[in-house]
């Protein structure tokens, strides 16, 4: 049950031309060239043959509009203070899950792409799951409108590019804020993160705000070694075995994380590319390794939130 509260909700996202997925000071570099906006390039027929949707993983990305539009979950956008008692907001969209008791927090970190709706389908799932979710438009606080569900694919990679690192870990600990306060949230929360957001909620553990429990990367670049002594929650990395760009960071993170005493597990997919959990279908979808993968790593996501998390 889709609620829209206070804001309409926006077109589509037109098509990507361009990508990133590392949280720098400096510009990100691309990854996503040639693919849609949420990151499978389609065929110039434009017809694609899907597969049956597995309902207990996020849909891919071109069913998860079919899917969102059917979930029986309460789902609403909300503006969210930038910092308390300050003027600055931004927007989220929430998923209330069906239970009866309080339930943890994850916050959903997008992609390079904005809030689109792979990633409030992803929310979705997480609700389903028994968590508040809460996915942040990371975006919207430079654009000042209500979601970047709008934004043609050129334009939500430009503004990307200007989130700096200290905004980045502000949305994201203002959408935490805003979830634990919440009647029925319990006062923790876990962060999950894709490709930009995979990068973001890594450098998240980092930033080690106050109640997060637990993070996980998905197919994002590590932080440089020389932070990582930061990180005081469990992280988990879950990986394409054909994106080396990516997975040529994995290293530091592993050595440096184990000869400080932290916990980083990770698990590398082989056949599976970058952005498997969303290119589950079309051209893109490395011949069915990416749904294996899929079907691999979201149950050790919501594994590692109900170790760490509870619920």
């Amino acid at each position: 049950m889709l609620t829209v509260r206070r804001f309409a909700f926006a077109l589509p996202l037109a098509l990507l031309v361009a990508a990133a997925c590392s949280i720098k000071p400096a510009p990100m570099d691309d990854n996503h060239a040639g693919l849609d906006a949420d990151g499978t390039a389609l065929p110039a027929s434009g017809h694609v043959s899907l597969p049956a949707q597995d309902p207990v993983i996020p849909a891919g990305h071109l069913q998860a509009k079919e899917r969102l539009d059917k979930s029986p979950r309460h789902g609403e956008w909300a503006r969210i203070a930038w910092e308390p008692g300050g003027k600055d907001s931004l927007m989220a969209w929430i998923v209330y899950p069906e239970r009866k008791r309080n339930a943890p927090v994850v916050v959903v970190i997008h992609e390079i792409f904005g809030l689109s709706t792979w990633v409030r389908g992803v929310a979705d799932q997480l609700a389903a799951d028994g968590y508040i979710a809460v996915a942040p438009d990371l975006l919207s606080l430079k654009r000042g409108g209500p979601s970047s569900d709008e934004l043609a694919s050129d334009s939500a990679t430009k503004l990307i590019r200007g989130v700096t690192r200290d905004e980045m870990n502000k949305g994201v600990t203002a959408a935490a804020r805003y979830g634990m306060s919440l009647p029925a949230a319990v006062k923790k929360y876990g962060v999950v993160g894709y490709c930009w957001g995979g990068s973001a909620s890594f450098n998240h553990a980092v930033f080690n705000a106050p109640g997060l429990a637990a993070a996980v990367v998905y197919y994002g670049t590590s932080p440089e070694a020389d932070s990582l002594s930061r990180v005081s929650v469990p992280v988990l990395g879950l990986y394409g075995g054909n994106d080396q760009r990516v997975n040529a960071t994995i290293p530091r993170a592993d050595s440096t994380m184990k000869a400080l005493g932290k916990t980083y597990e990770k698990e590398i997919f082989d056949g599976a590319g970058h952005g498997f959990l969303r290119a589950q279908e079309g051209p893109q979808s490395a011949n069915g390794a990416n749904l294996a993968a899929a079907q691999k790593a979201w149950p050790r996501t919501i594994g590692w939130f109900r170790k760490y998390l509870g619920g």
